[in-house]
């Protein structure tokens, strides 16, 4: 293998009468480094917008939603919950009563959806309440309760921690002059921030118990919001707490939420992954086109090893490392380049997009290992496939005719 390899390196640096085969060759070099730079760029983008999305909407569901088929509410909830929380891979569940309302505030009044929760169970596994941007949560039995804004909803309302705002629900309330809509006075105690744009804009977040008295639900909550441990086993789960639960109630996992997101990302992924994959195998043609160069401008040299005693598979053997050599420096400084521009990009958050459209500021990069050596094991076989063809045909040199006329 030394003199198959010792050949094959002195045939890539070519001398001057060769500058056109070498010129060729860098080429082919250059080819397979941006195609492989390209990839890796492309799939590290994709990677890190969904892997971005995915954790600011699951900050902000539940895993797992058990709610009720009939829209009355869980009764018994606290039950049910002891149940599930005995599932292996369940880390937490927790009550929730929610109703789409009008806040108005001494300046706006905007729609929102109003949650009662836990706070205290909430704030375990939950890290944009624990870190609130002001404010603080304050679940004691006050004349005002207390309400938590979304950040994007305190800006807009004009409002900030202990100011007063209105809540009218849809829950009717007699009166002297007919059913009205209820409504409540209620303090801001902190505004909360969790990137999610959607969310920070139209939720609104107070205890469960006020929750309940708002809502007319007695002892009654909407849904069980459920986290898990490993978000991909949420199916699996799912099919549990069917299992043990008797009345008829309504299970959705994230998974089947945000279906039609998620879809649509990796079916992205895959066609980026398999477009630029194109870029690599045409870069690949031009090792093809070098060797096959190199074969016929050395069948002079081709004729004298196999005159000195070197066998066919020599010569094959030469062809391909030469290739591989090709391959394997292109996909190391495309990589090299790839994995750079990535690092590059984050440094300096250089990709913003409008956070309104997208729930992010930036689009940040995250290459998987898998992905990344999916990326390199593909360049490599195209290049070493590419080569198959030259070296083949270089073997079968006739070194009688090579040297005809030597």
């Amino acid at each position: 293998m030394k003199f198959e390899f010792f050949i094959a390196k002195r045939y890539l640096t070519a001398k001057r009468k060769q500058a056109f085969i070498s010129v060729i060759t860098f080429i082919s070099i250059l080819g397979i480094t941006i195609g492989v730079m390209a990839l890796i760029i492309a799939i590290a983008l994709i990677t890190g917008f969904q892997e971005d999305i995915q954790d600011k909407i699951l900050r902000t569901t539940s895993h797992i939603m058990v709610s009720s088929l009939t829209g009355e509410g869980i009764k018994n909830y606290s039950e049910l919950a002891n149940k599930i929380k005995e599932i292996k891979g369940v880390e937490s569940v927790t009550p929730v009563a929610y109703q789409t309302v009008l806040i108005k505030s001494p300046y706006k009044t905007i729609g929102a959806v109003l949650k009662g929760i836990n706070f205290r169970e909430e704030v375990k596994y939950s890290s944009w309440l624990k870190n609130l941007e002001e404010g603080k949560i304050i679940e004691q039995e006050r004349e005002k309760p207390g309400i938590l804004l979304g950040s994007e909803m305190a800006f807009n309302l004009g409002v900030n921690v202990g100011d007063t705002v209105t809540v009218l629900t849809t829950t009717p309330r007699l009166s002297p002059i007919g059913i009205l809509p209820k409504m409540r006075r209620m303090v801001v105690v902190g505004i909360f921030k969790t990137g999610l744009y959607e969310f920070d804009s139209s939720t609104a977040l107070i205890s469960l118990s006020t929750a309940q008295k708002l809502f007319n639900l007695d002892n009654r909550i909407h849904y069980l919001q459920i986290k898990i441990e490993k978000i991909f086993d949420a199916d699996k789960i799912a099919k549990e707490i069917k299992k043990i639960i008797l009345v008829p109630l309504y299970i959705t996992t994230w998974m089947e939420l945000n279906k039609t997101l998620f879809s649509a990302l990796k079916l992205e992924k895959n066609v980026l992954f398999l477009t630029i994959t194109l870029i690599v195998l045409v870069a690949a043609l031009n090792i093809i086109a070098t060797l096959i160069l190199m074969v016929m401008e050395k069948t002079k040299d081709i004729g004298i090893l196999v005159s000195l005693g070197a066998t066919s598979k020599n010569i094959k053997r030469i062809f391909f490392l030469q290739g591989a050599m090709i391959g394997v420096f292109g996909t190391f400084f495309g990589s090299l380049l790839g994995l750079l521009t990535c690092w590059i990009a984050n440094t300096f958050k250089l990709i913003k997009v409008p956070i309104d459209i997208y729930q992010l500021s930036y689009i940040p990069f995250k290459i998987k290992t898998l992905d990344f050596l999916i990326i390199v094991g593909v360049a490599l076989l195209i290049s070493f496939l590419s080569t198959l063809f030259p070296s083949h045909r270089a073997s079968k040199v006739d070194p009688v005719i090579a040297l005809k006329y030597e």
